[in-house]
Protein backbone atom coordinates (compact mmCIF):
# COMPACT_ATOMS: atom_id res chain seq x y z
CA UNK A 1 0.00 0.00 0.00
CA UNK A 2 2.92 2.08 0.58
CA UNK A 3 4.69 1.63 -2.29
CA UNK A 4 1.70 2.60 -4.31
CA UNK A 5 1.10 6.06 -2.01
CA UNK A 6 4.65 6.37 -3.12
CA UNK A 7 4.31 6.44 -6.41
CA UNK A 8 1.31 8.87 -6.53
CA UNK A 9 2.89 11.03 -4.88
CA UNK A 10 6.01 10.51 -7.14
CA UNK A 11 3.63 11.86 -9.64
CA UNK A 12 1.80 15.00 -8.17
CA UNK A 13 4.34 15.98 -4.77
CA UNK A 14 2.23 19.24 -4.55
CA UNK A 15 -1.09 17.72 -5.39
CA UNK A 16 -4.70 17.17 -3.64
CA UNK A 17 -3.28 14.64 -0.86
CA UNK A 18 -7.03 13.32 -1.41
CA UNK A 19 -6.69 13.44 -5.19
CA UNK A 20 -3.55 11.76 -5.17
CA UNK A 21 -4.82 8.57 -2.13
CA UNK A 22 -7.72 8.32 -5.07
CA UNK A 23 -4.97 7.38 -7.74
CA UNK A 24 -3.36 5.17 -5.64
CA UNK A 25 -5.85 3.88 -4.28
CA UNK A 26 -5.15 4.24 -0.82
CA UNK A 27 -6.70 6.57 1.86
CA UNK A 28 -5.15 10.28 2.39
CA UNK A 29 -3.66 8.91 5.50
CA UNK A 30 -1.65 6.25 3.78
CA UNK A 31 -0.30 9.44 2.05
CA UNK A 32 0.55 11.45 4.67
CA UNK A 33 1.86 8.62 6.28
CA UNK A 34 4.82 8.62 3.33
CA UNK A 35 5.69 12.09 2.93
CA UNK A 36 8.87 13.39 3.06
CA UNK A 37 10.09 13.88 6.76
CA UNK A 38 9.21 17.13 8.31
CA UNK A 39 6.06 17.20 6.33
CA UNK A 40 3.64 15.51 8.48
CA UNK A 41 3.80 15.37 12.50
CA UNK A 42 1.10 13.11 13.93
CA UNK A 43 -0.45 13.45 17.60
CA UNK A 44 -2.58 11.61 19.64
CA UNK A 45 -6.34 12.01 19.48
CA UNK A 46 -5.87 12.85 23.25
CA UNK A 47 -4.46 15.94 22.37
CA UNK A 48 -7.34 17.19 20.96
CA UNK A 49 -8.68 19.89 23.65
CA UNK A 50 -4.99 21.75 24.03
CA UNK A 51 -4.53 21.71 19.85
CA UNK A 52 -8.69 23.18 19.65
CA UNK A 53 -7.62 26.11 22.14
CA UNK A 54 -4.52 26.75 20.82
CA UNK A 55 -6.12 27.15 17.19
CA UNK A 56 -9.25 28.90 18.77
CA UNK A 57 -6.58 31.69 19.56
CA UNK A 58 -5.43 31.97 15.51
CA UNK A 59 -8.03 34.44 14.14
CA UNK A 60 -9.77 33.66 11.12
CA UNK A 61 -8.53 30.72 9.42
CA UNK A 62 -9.16 28.28 6.86
CA UNK A 63 -11.65 25.37 8.04
CA UNK A 64 -11.88 22.89 4.56
CA UNK A 65 -14.00 19.47 4.99
CA UNK A 66 -13.16 17.93 2.09
CA UNK A 67 -15.58 14.37 1.09
CA UNK A 68 -15.56 13.09 -2.77
CA UNK A 69 -19.02 15.26 -3.18
CA UNK A 70 -17.75 18.68 -1.73
CA UNK A 71 -14.45 20.58 -0.49
CA UNK A 72 -16.06 23.16 2.11
CA UNK A 73 -14.21 26.04 2.84
CA UNK A 74 -14.99 28.35 5.56
CA UNK A 75 -13.27 31.42 6.96
CA UNK A 76 -13.57 32.28 10.48
CA UNK A 77 -12.61 32.02 13.75
CA UNK A 78 -12.87 28.95 15.72
CA UNK A 79 -15.23 29.21 18.81
CA UNK A 80 -14.47 27.62 21.68
CA UNK A 81 -16.07 24.14 22.11
CA UNK A 82 -17.91 22.45 24.71
CA UNK A 83 -18.82 18.79 25.09
CA UNK A 84 -22.34 17.59 25.26
CA UNK A 85 -24.72 14.78 24.26
CA UNK A 86 -21.48 13.11 22.30
CA UNK A 87 -20.84 15.91 20.64
CA UNK A 88 -18.02 18.53 20.46
CA UNK A 89 -20.23 21.68 20.64
CA UNK A 90 -18.94 25.18 18.56
CA UNK A 91 -20.87 28.02 18.66
CA UNK A 92 -20.20 31.57 18.84
CA UNK A 93 -19.54 34.64 16.42
CA UNK A 94 -18.54 32.88 13.75
CA UNK A 95 -19.26 31.56 10.47
CA UNK A 96 -17.81 28.44 11.97
CA UNK A 97 -20.15 26.60 13.92
CA UNK A 98 -21.93 22.79 14.60
CA UNK A 99 -21.26 19.56 16.04
CA UNK A 100 -18.30 16.99 16.00
CA UNK A 101 -17.84 13.65 16.86
CA UNK A 102 -14.64 13.95 18.88
CA UNK A 103 -15.18 10.02 19.61
CA UNK A 104 -14.07 9.50 16.12
CA UNK A 105 -11.02 11.51 15.70
CA UNK A 106 -7.83 9.21 15.62
CA UNK A 107 -5.18 11.25 14.98
CA UNK A 108 -4.12 14.94 14.37
CA UNK A 109 -1.66 15.34 11.44
CA UNK A 110 0.48 18.84 11.40
CA UNK A 111 1.07 19.20 7.96
CA UNK A 112 3.54 21.14 5.86
CA UNK A 113 4.32 21.04 2.63
CA UNK A 114 4.15 22.72 -0.97
CA UNK A 115 0.87 22.98 -2.38
CA UNK A 116 0.47 23.50 -6.26
CA UNK A 117 4.04 25.81 -5.82
CA UNK A 118 3.16 27.35 -2.24
CA UNK A 119 3.97 26.51 0.98
CA UNK A 120 0.74 25.20 2.74
CA UNK A 121 0.58 24.51 6.88
CA UNK A 122 -2.62 22.73 8.17
CA UNK A 123 -3.49 20.85 10.83
CA UNK A 124 -6.13 17.61 9.59
CA UNK A 125 -8.18 16.15 12.44
CA UNK A 126 -8.26 12.58 11.13
CA UNK A 127 -10.82 9.13 11.75
CA UNK A 128 -9.92 5.98 12.31
CA UNK A 129 -10.65 5.23 8.48
CA UNK A 130 -7.88 7.05 7.75
CA UNK A 131 -9.91 10.47 6.17
CA UNK A 132 -9.52 14.18 7.24
CA UNK A 133 -12.85 14.88 9.46
CA UNK A 134 -11.89 18.62 8.58
CA UNK A 135 -8.07 20.59 8.40
CA UNK A 136 -7.76 23.85 9.67
CA UNK A 137 -4.77 25.89 7.38
CA UNK A 138 -3.08 28.92 7.95
CA UNK A 139 -4.45 31.45 5.71
CA UNK A 140 -2.43 33.70 3.17
CA UNK A 141 -2.26 37.41 3.18
CA UNK A 142 -3.54 39.90 -0.45
CA UNK A 143 -0.11 38.78 -1.50
CA UNK A 144 -0.47 34.93 -0.99
CA UNK A 145 1.97 34.46 1.82
CA UNK A 146 1.09 32.93 4.87
CA UNK A 147 0.44 35.27 7.44
CA UNK A 148 3.36 35.12 10.08
CA UNK A 149 1.27 35.17 13.23
CA UNK A 150 -0.46 32.28 12.25
CA UNK A 151 2.50 30.22 11.20
CA UNK A 152 4.23 31.49 14.06
CA UNK A 153 1.70 29.96 15.79
CA UNK A 154 1.51 26.56 13.89
CA UNK A 155 5.07 25.99 14.27
CA UNK A 156 5.00 26.32 17.67
CA UNK A 157 1.71 24.29 18.51
CA UNK A 158 3.29 22.09 15.86
CA UNK A 159 7.13 21.72 18.19
CA UNK A 160 5.06 21.68 22.08
CA UNK A 161 2.59 18.70 20.86
CA UNK A 162 5.77 16.57 19.48
CA UNK A 163 7.60 17.12 22.55
CA UNK A 164 4.91 15.81 24.67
Amino acid sequence: MSERARAALADKPDGVIEAIAATAGVTPADVLAVLPEGAAAIAAAEHWDGIWNDLSGWGDVLLIVHTEDIVLEVVGSLPAGSEGHGWFNIHGDSPISGHIRKDRCASIVFVDRGFHGRRSCSVWFMNGEGRAMFKVFVRRDAEKALIAEQLQRFEELRARIAAA
